[in-house]
């Protein structure tokens, strides 16, 4: 009886969110994460968007194994619904393309060098050429 109502409070929370009525959705973050049961990277949207967090998101797991977990993607997406009281879910369209959210560039760096990274001042920039004569 409580799996039956947890379904339904899941299907009447897809109804409720407008924005899940659409197919495609375009410029959507997501956040990777390792996912114990699966053994392997997974992805998950983000807050702060039209669409709400913690949706999974389906794409290859060998492009977002090759980035550290918590990198940042910005993707485009179509929404898969299994129907069967099952949680709907994002499949990345370009799925061989995916790249990394430039707008979160500096998060990203600090996910990569570790949360203590400093970023290196900006200093002057001398040409190649100059340096050779």
């Amino acid at each position: 009886m409580t799996s039956k109502r947890l379904k339904l409070m899941q299907l009447s929370l897809v109804d409720e969110v407008p924005e899940l009525n659409k197919v495609f959705f375009l410029d959507v973050f997501a956040e990777s994460y390792y996912d114990t049961g699966k053994k392997r990277m997974r992805l998950n949207t983000i807050n702060g968007q039209r669409v709400p967090c913690d949706i999974k998101v389906s794409c290859p797991a060998k492009l977002v194994s090759s980035y550290p977990e918590g990198t940042i993607f910005k993707l485009d997406a179509r929404l898969i619904r299994r129907g069967d009281g099952k949680q709907p879910y994002f499949m990345a369209i370009n799925r061989t393309r995916l790249q990394r959210a430039l707008e979160f560039f500096e998060y990203n760096l600090k996910v990569q060098n570790g949360f203590d990274f400093v970023f290196p001042k900006k200093g002057r920039i001398v040409a190649r050429h100059a340096i050779q004569s």
